[in-house]
């Protein structure tokens, strides 16, 4: 692929876990990881592809975890979503370090480390080519950073999400562990729902279904996988109608 390649969208949500950030680590940011993520990132917006990103913040904190072992709903959950301004910062960091231009926008004010979401500003930072990394979830309890990206999607008129996994796509089963497990190359929106299929949480699929959002699920650990996909390549499962 050239520089001149035809892309297929022109402003996109890349969604990807905080899990993606450990590599082979059991818990926290692993740098190598983290540029590596950047690099790719950066082979897409040379093309001249407006990129936005949501960042889940699991290797450092799960609200749902917390709330498991006793802790309070809501303070678990606040406590996720600083663990998802954490992540914005690396990657903002290592995006910076290959030369994009990136602003991390948070849904909680926190004016000395990242910008309050103001949706204005943040289409227009998209218009300069600049990467856009929103934190802090919805900035509400009880909502996912899946529900975050897609609510984040339509606000910024995205045109796909794009779900980084470490897998390169969406399978009738987990693949890890069943041999006979089956990629789908197209699925619905209401099919993931009624299989429980764990493509994103119900909530997510259900806003991207009702804005009519296709969800693309590819590997993120496969090398040139982001952009191969925005010129019709790779392996991948889109969510649609």
């Amino acid at each position: 692929m050239t520089e001149s390649t035809v892309v297929k969208y022109k402003r996109v949500m890349l969604k990807i876990s905080g899990e993606a950030l450990m590599g082979d680590q059991g818990f926290g940011l692993h740098p190598p990881t983290v540029e590596r993520i950047a690099r790719e990132v950066k082979t897409v917006s040379d093309l001249g592809v407006e990129i936005c990103m949501v960042i889940g913040g699991g290797n450092i904190f799960r609200g749902l975890q917390g709330s498991a072992q006793g802790m309070e709903r809501t303070t678990a959950d606040y406590m996720g979503m600083l663990a998802t301004v954490m992540n914005a910062l690396a990657m903002q960091s290592a995006l910076e370090g290959v030369g994009l231009h990136c602003r991390v926008i948070s849904a909680i004010t926190m004016n000395e480390v990242a910008e309050p979401y103001i949706r204005r500003r943040a289409v227009r930072h998209l218009e300069k080519k600049r990467i856009c990394i929103f934190a802090a979830g919805t900035g509400n309890p009880y909502f996912t950073t899946d529900t975050a990206a897609t609510l984040r999607a339509n606000e910024m008129s995205c045109e796909a999400i794009f779900k980084g996994t470490k897998v390169d796509g969406v399978y009738d089963k987990d693949p890890a562990k069943h041999e006979d497990a089956v990629r789908y190359e197209h699925v619905s929106y209401d099919d993931c729902l009624a299989q429980h299929l764990k493509v994103m949480d119900a909530s997510a699929i259900a806003l991207a279904r009702d804005n009519s959002l296709p969800i693309i699920v590819f590997s993120l650990d496969e090398p040139g996988g982001f952009k191969g996909i925005l010129a019709g390549q790779g392996t991948y499962t889109i969510v649609h109608d």
